[in-house]
């Protein structure tokens, strides 16, 4: 079946042509790199892994409700439009929330792809070439793991959203090396490990878990790529060049701010739209997780040293200036540990399995 079978609302079998600009860069230095983006370049070899064996693609899922998640965490639960909703609208509103978001996921992983393949070509320097030739795979990888997912476990997919295409868009479309670093390795990746960080949290189902754990283990090495590489080119930036940026990460913030609405799901399920969205934007729980989304954006933006007054005055109208603060180390070191976790723990079930078909094995003979 085509996936074009499994969306809400049709797509252009075409697909979406990007016209990109910008020079292919090569360097003849071969010797003289930065010691910390060759280690994660190291890393990023050394951590490389098979979606087809690493998953457990037998565990089964509700497709009523993917995650397993409790119905407090729906976006509008609680509003008009739920509670009159029977089981089976509640299963099928669910079933669609995931759906949406998980396809996002997916499109973003796509524009990474993309992203990271601008940059191998584009970036000046040999180090920041190697590591992004391995974040392509991983971005590939990314894709076929949640591409699966949908198609076999979920069962649906959504068309992008408008938000995060725009966000694409100009991300590919600006000629300046830096840029598809500033769009996917700072707002899109930062955003996207938020949520997917929430999303593992709150899930109880093994399968979708484990692939959001895996894929965050990827995500925090692509996050701390582009950190690395972005702190050290702009320390020379001229002040109008500084201020470009800054006003590419405002935007930036607020189309992501604003895809989180859910809007393409409301009009599919034939609900009062503007009633959804203006719960949406009053629910406290989705207040916080709108906020909470930006914990990894806003201490990187800071750290790579675009922290000028309206990059400031944003975060503050946008109530996330205090993750200014946050230890991104720390989060980025638990993001690796949760997925080693869960490894260790396959290991350890395994073994467990062999010792009990051994004691079977010798009460048989």
């Amino acid at each position: 079946m085509s996936t074009h079978d499994h969306y809400t609302s049709p797509v252009d079998p075409a697909g979406w042509s990007v016209p990109m600009s910008g020079a292919a860069h090569f360097t003849w230095e071969y010797d003289d790199h930065r010691q910390r983006l060759l280690d994660l370049y190291a890393k990023g070899k050394a951590k490389q892994w098979d979606a087809a064996t690493r998953i457990d693609w037998s565990l089964d899922v509700d497709p009523s409700n993917p995650l397993g998640t409790i119905p407090e965490l729906n976006p509008i639960f609680g509003s008009p439009t739920y509670e009159r909703l029977d089981q089976k609208g509640i299963d099928e509103l669910t079933q669609h929330l995931m759906s949406w978001q998980f396809s996002q996921f997916l499109h973003g992983e796509q524009g990474a792809a993309i992203c990271s393949a601008r940059l191998v070509e584009a970036v000046p320097d040999l180090d920041a070439k190697f590591y992004a030739a391995t974040q392509v795979m991983d971005e590939a990888r990314h894709a076929e793991t949640y591409g699966r997912f949908l198609q076999e476990k979920v069962g649906l997919l959504y068309p992008v959203n408008e938000h995060l295409q725009a966000l694409l868009n100009d991300t590919l479309t600006d000629s300046r090396w830096d840029m598809p670093y500033l769009g996917m390795q700072v707002l899109i990746e930062g955003v996207a490990l938020a949520a997917f960080g929430m999303l593992r949290e709150a899930a109880t189902s093994p399968l979708p878990k484990s692939i959001l754990a895996y894929v965050m283990q990827d995500e925090a090495r692509h996050v701390a790529f582009g950190r690395l590489a972005l702190k050290d080119a702009y320390r020379d930036l001229t002040t109008a060049e500084r201020e470009e940026r800054e006003d590419f990460i405002v935007e930036g913030c607020y189309l992501l701010r604003d895809r989180f609405q859910a809007r393409e799901v409301w009009e599919t399920l034939g609900y009062d739209v503007r009633e959804c969205v203006d719960f949406v934007e009053q629910s406290p729980i989705m207040r916080t997780y709108r906020t909470l989304l930006f914990t990894r954006i806003v201490p990187i933006v800071k750290d790579i040293g675009l922290w000028g007054e309206r990059i400031q005055k944003a975060y503050a109208d946008m109530g996330v200036l205090d993750y200014a603060a946050v230890d991104i180390d720390a989060m980025m070191r638990h993001d690796e540990d949760v997925a080693e976790a869960i490894d260790e723990e396959k290991a350890l079930r395994a073994r467990a399995d062999q010792v009990h078909e051994t004691i079977a094995a010798g009460a048989a003979s």
